[in-house]
């Protein structure tokens, strides 16, 4: 995978940094800093384990614009995403892009059944990475069996994913395709958490229309009518304001927590 990606191999850690206390013990940095530990793969392992943890990843920034997973190459490196977004993407064989999906905070990628990659991942905006090597993945699945789980639940979620994307793509219109999107991005990433109802879409109306089926105009189109309707309201091109959730669910013809 070189020269697919551009990754810091030396990130500086800070000295003066308070490490923050839990239940009487100290989190090694940058476990302890991190904003979505809760709803990440790291959540498996116990606040005891972590300095193991931080042993075995690393920590990395990936500039909007670079390919950090490239489709068909060695599956040797996993990523647990803390911050920005990845659009997921194939590419067929004329070289057309097909966007399959987003990934933000709190999603684990690269996770491959074989040798290799299926699918691309580009970094959208900035995006900062806690990296980890295939050995020291092997390592951390046999050191925590809990974070096997996990990853089963992660597995299954993609699962039911690609689902609702067939779902997506096959059958619904495109008023109902841009409700889905908008309502999945507001679901909260974990049981019971709370749906966003002000949206920041980092993603251009392009890859919107990719991942939807649908041409820009009709995206376009159709945020304005929902606009109209008193359903959204827009913020400028990345920021929605979902108005009414119930009516938006209903339109999608599907159950998101809201």
């Amino acid at each position: 995978m070189a020269g697919t990606y551009q990754l810091n191999q030396h990130p500086a850690r800070p000295t003066a940094r308070p490490i923050p206390i839990v239940l009487g013990l100290p989190v090694p940095e940058p476990c302890g800093s991190c904003g979505v530990r809760h709803m990440s793969l790291c959540h498996a392992v116990e606040d005891k384990d972590l300095a193991r943890l931080v042993d075995l990843a690393t920590t990395d920034t990936i500039r909007p614009g670079r390919v950090f997973i490239q489709e068909h190459d060695p599956a040797i490196e996993f990523f647990n995403v803390t911050s920005g977004t990845a659009r997921l993407f194939k590419l067929l064989p004329d070289g057309r892009r097909q966007i399959t999906g987003f990934a933000g905070p709190g999603h684990f990628l690269g996770l491959a059944v074989g040798p290799s990659y299926s699918f691309s991942a580009e970094a959208v905006d900035d995006m900062k990475v806690c990296r980890f090597p295939r050995p020291k993945m092997v390592r951390l699945l046999h050191d925590f069996p809990a974070v096997e789980h996990r990853l089963l639940e992660v597995a299954a979620g993609e699962l039911a994913a690609a689902q609702e994307q067939m779902l997506l793509l096959g059958r619904k219109t495109a008023r109902e395709r841009v409700a889905s999107f908008l309502l999945a991005r507001a679901a909260p990433p974990i049981p019971c958490g709370p749906t966003e109802t002000r949206l920041h879409l980092p993603m251009s109306r392009s890859d919107i229309a990719d991942y939807l089926g649908l041409t820009i105009e009709t995206v376009s189109r159709t945020l304005t009518r929902l606009k109209a309707d008193r359903l959204i309201e827009l913020h400028g091109p990345s920021e929605v304001e979902l108005l009414d959730t119930c009516q938006l669910n209903a339109i999608a013809g599907a159950e998101f927590a809201v």
